[in-house]
């Protein structure tokens, strides 16, 4: 069957349309996004405001006639930090649901690292052993530990990429004094978590998924999106140290520049590389491998697990 996966997330709403039965692996057979970048668009209090809903209206329902173009027989439409943690969530919902259609299914913080969580599991199978999971959004950071395809452990945080630079990195390039504000706080809000996965043990393998990780092993040196899913990208804390201070000292449009970096990411890259630089030294990772699949393919997998035999 046809199904589609539309994503209401901080950064971007994206419709991922994938061809799926059960017992295979699902194949993409198009993709529609458009970067609303809404964590941008928020209020100071956090709320979405009217012109995010209006935004976000249009939005969607393009997405919902991309999906009927494209043949898909049902549409998965789920929301994340943007909407969870916002303060009007209750009214965005309900108009995005009286103009278009769609009744988004907002996931907690720890259903998106346990469905993100799935998806990897699936993609590098048992072999992998215990895996630790790290997972970057616009929003938020999940965080996830587990032997088997459901975690052991779960967490979400708000350290996001797009959240973090809209309320701590003004400037451009951002301030010395501000990144390192920013970096203390970081490093203090992961530290609250790192004991409640200390004691499960050493994960067998780390795994990340994420346009952010994406993006910072690129930097790094890994291989290009052209390269296809299968070839193996990591990123070491060495070198993602090395980057961060060279990150902190470019300008948006210099980041740009960068391989592998989206124009709509540019801004974003050094929050996210602060909380990948924590999270990887905080949790004694040396090295972590990008896993291509992340919370959307864990909604179809879960999807399809309820399918009848």
């Amino acid at each position: 069957m046809r199904l589609g996966v539309l994503d209401v997330g901080s950064n971007t709403v994206h419709l991922l349309v994938m061809d799926a039965h059960p017992g295979a692996r699902p194949r993409p057979a198009h993709s529609h996004k458009v970067e609303l970048r809404l964590a941008e668009l928020l209020d100071p209090d956090g709320a979405v405001g009217d012109r995010g809903v209006d935004r976000l209206v249009e939005v969607v329902g393009d997405a919902v006639h991309t999906a009927e173009e494209k043949g898909c027989e049902e549409v998965l439409p789920f929301a994340t930090s943007a909407i969870r943690d916002a303060p009007d969530a209750d009214a965005v919902l309900a108009r995005v649901r009286a103009e278009t259609g769609v009744t988004l299914q907002v996931l907690t913080g720890e259903e998106e690292a346990r469905l993100t969580f799935l998806a990897a599991r699936r993609w590098f199978g048992w072999s992998a052993g215990t895996l630790l999971l790290l997972d970057i959004g616009g929003g938020s950071l999940e965080i996830a530990y587990g032997m088997d395809e459901e975690p052991d452990a779960a967490v979400s945080l708000p350290l996001g990429a797009g959240r973090l630079t809209a309320g701590w990195l003004p400037g451009d390039p951002p301030d010395p004094a501000d990144v390192k504000a920013l970096r203390r706080h970081v490093r203090a809000r992961i530290a609250r978590t790192v004991g409640e996965f200390a004691r499960l043990g050493r994960p067998d393998h780390v795994v990340a998924t994420s346009k952010t990780f994406k993006q910072l092993a690129r930097i790094a040196g890994a291989a290009g999106s052209g390269e296809g899913l299968q070839v193996q990208r990591v990123l070491s804390r060495t070198s993602l140290e090395t980057w961060v201070p060279k990150l902190a000292a470019m300008t948006t449009e210099q980041r740009r520049g960068l391989p592998g970096v989206s124009e709509g990411r540019a801004a974003q890259l050094l929050a996210g590389a602060l909380v990948a630089e924590a999270a990887m030294d905080l949790f004694a990772v040396d090295e972590l491998e990008i896993c291509p699949w992340a919370l959307r393919e864990g909604v179809i997998l879960r999807r399809l697990d309820h399918l009848p035999g």
